[in-house]
């Protein structure tokens, strides 16, 4: 029997890998079936975010020679390859700047997403072509895709930051020759009093000096990759201070990978501190999946888009694997091609297959078929690759085209 599934991989290569852990963090195989009319077995997976080592968080715009206001513009030549590489700083007003990395959005005619990338710890984001080359200076994805817009191919279009519970300003791309700087400017985020949730607790003010000098601490030892001193220090941030929910959801995220238990028990303080904390909804719906507890899944992610209406790739993925194997069908693939529609670099890689999962159990065999070899185009060598080959041979078979 043949399943579908996926390769778990994540966002690739980071700048910040410790950040970006707080966007992914599936581990463990989710697993999802349907029996289809062919006999095929079908089966989708969970994202999962690759390791990467802390010297890697040296490696983003802000270490590199040339970028900026005054770049060195034969470097950025170098760097380019011939094609048009775009740079920008994210900057927070009102609040402070988060340690998570802050997507930034590439939005073309009638808002179409066309490019997704992140701001790294310090605020600086970079856009770059479909050939990323031996550099990797963006938080967000490194996949070679070429249905990915070039950069160059960018003008015109508006650039956006998302973060829940903040305004965004925008920027345009008028770039149009190598010589031009580069550097596009700075987005700005201001608090949204209108909206639903925040990425930032309304505790956060309100939390005790005691508490506030750990946490202050803790995000320091995060930053320079000393995880268990970090951890120690949100213990105690917690400890004076039990309400507070940022310290509860960044305590999860460094329990995570080694006590799962530990860390949804701090994803459930978090948001028990405040339900309007966006953050910690993610990582329990992921942490769910991993257990099969779909009620769960389905739970945590409506919630959090009732929060965020907007959403992210990986949330409106987790909303549509909950949905699916609750027999949701409807609402299973809206959000699957939401999720599929906002994420042109496949941030969340197995959406596409879950779609098609979804498809081939209506019949629509032809559109499943195109969905799989399209995820060839981004997929790595390797057994799920080959497995997504084989599937894509049954359903030729099956006349299928």
């Amino acid at each position: 029997m043949v399943r579908f599934e996926a390769e778990p991989h994540g966002m690739c290569e980071a700048e910040d890998p410790r950040q970006v852990r707080a966007w992914m963090r599936g581990k463990l195989a989710v697993a999802v079936g349907i029996l289809l009319g062919l006999g095929l077995g079908a089966q989708a997976y969970g994202q999962a975010t690759p390791g990467a080592s802390s010297a890697d968080k040296m490696a983003g715009p802000e270490a590199t020679s040339g970028v900026g206001k005054e770049a060195n513009y034969a470097r950025l030549d170098e760097m380019q390859h011939g094609s048009v590489f775009y740079l920008g700083k994210v900057v927070v007003k009102g609040a402070a700047y988060p340690w998570d990395p802050v997507p930034v959005v590439v939005v073309c005619d009638h808002d179409v997403v066309r490019y997704r990338t992140a701001a790294d710890a310090k605020g600086n984001f970079t856009i770059r072509p479909a050939y990323t080359g031996p550099l990797h200076s963006e938080v967000t994805p490194t996949i070679k895709n070429p249905h990915q817009a070039a950069a160059a191919k960018l003008t015109g279009c508006n650039i956006h930051a998302e973060l829940p519970g903040f305004k965004s300003s925008s920027l345009h791309i008028a770039f149009t020759s190598i010589m031009d700087n580069p550097d596009l400017g700075t987005l700005t985020l201001t608090p949204d009093s209108a909206a639903a949730g925040s990425s930032v607790s309304a505790n956060y003010a309100k939390a005790s000096p005691e508490a506030m000098k750990s946490y202050h601490k803790a995000r320091s030892d995060y930053a320079n990759g000393k995880d268990k001193s970090a951890e120690k220090n949100l213990e105690k941030a917690v400890k004076a201070d039990p309400n507070f929910a940022d310290a509860w959801y960044r305590l999860g995220l460094l329990q995570d990978a080694s006590k799962p238990a530990d860390a949804l028990k701090s994803y459930q303080k978090a948001v028990a501190a405040d339900p309007k904390f966006v953050s910690p909804y993610l990582p329990i719906a992921e942490l769910a999946a991993n257990q099969k507890n779909w009620k769960e899944v389905k739970s945590a992610t409506d919630e959090a888009l009732k929060l965020d209406p907007e959403g992210s790739p990986q949330l409106l993925y987790y909303n549509a694997v909950g949905n699916y194997n609750l027999g949701n069908m409807s609402v299973a693939e809206t959000s699957a091609e939401k999720s599929l529609a906002m994420d042109p670099q496949h941030t969340a890689p197995k959406t596409e297959q879950l779609l098609a999962v979804m498809l081939a159990g209506q019949g629509q065999l032809t559109a499943a078929l195109h969905h799989l070899q399209h995820s060839l185009t981004y997929m790595k060598p390797g057994p799920d690759r080959t497995l997504v080959e084989q599937q894509i041979a049954q359903l030729e078979k099956a006349g299928a085209n």
